[in-house]
């Protein structure tokens, strides 16, 4: 059985605290090949999040959220982005707690029979520490709509979008955040048994 390489944090220096924390690592880390490097890495801090599906089985919609993301404009891309309703976890908070609290922030909707599919993935673990959940639920999406968020100086437009539009968004690329695309491609394969029998 081959060794487990390792690594530990030798010294952590802060380079800038605000919404986001900018922390430089030096770090010693064991070679696959044997013997060891040390190397220094800067890393974005902002504790962890939860994005939340909210499906309607018996319209067979979805809600999502449009927003100006200041990472795609400074990377030249148009800014305002559909996605799954998101936000940080409180410390301490359970990560259902969180999207419950999310969804009526960012939508006004209540989320119903809410169930975690991913416990927590890494945005980029090259680049940031933070973890993303994933969390499913029920919403009324006939009563969705507006714009929300102003209460915290965000500016967030509901979305409503048959559940079939937004796999196909996902599946073609339209949709370019990374946890709506996890949470699509997840759909695609539960969607028939979230959906009620018409009756």
């Amino acid at each position: 059985m081959s060794r487990k390489p390792n690594a530990t944090i030798e010294s952590v220096t802060n380079l800038a605290s605000g919404f986001l924390k900018l922390n430089r690592y030096v770090i010693s880390v064991d070679r696959h090949d044997g013997g060891r490097r040390t190397i220094t890495w800067e890393l974005m801090e902002r504790g962890h999040s939860v994005g939340v599906l909210g499906y309607d089985p018996n319209r067979d919609e979805v809600v999502l959220v449009n927003e100006m993301r200041p990472g795609a404009l400074a990377a030249g891309d148009y800014p305002f982005l559909e996605q799954l309703v998101a936000g940080a976890l409180q410390e301490g908070e359970p990560i259902i707690d969180a999207a419950v609290r999310e969804m009526k922030e960012e939508t006004g909707l209540d989320l119903v029979d809410p169930v975690v599919i991913h416990p927590g993935a890494y945005a980029s673990s090259g680049g940031t520490t933070e973890k993303i959940a994933i969390v499913f639920g029920k919403v009324d999406t006939s009563r969705a709509g507006g714009v929300h968020g102003a209460d915290e100086n965000e500016d967030i437009l509901t979305v409503v979008r048959p559940a079939e539009d937004f796999i196909r968004a996902v599946r073609t690329g339209e949709i370019t955040d990374m946890k709506t695309l996890v949470a699509g491609y997840w759909l695609a394969e539960h969607r028939e048994a979230q959906r009620k029998p018409r009756g």
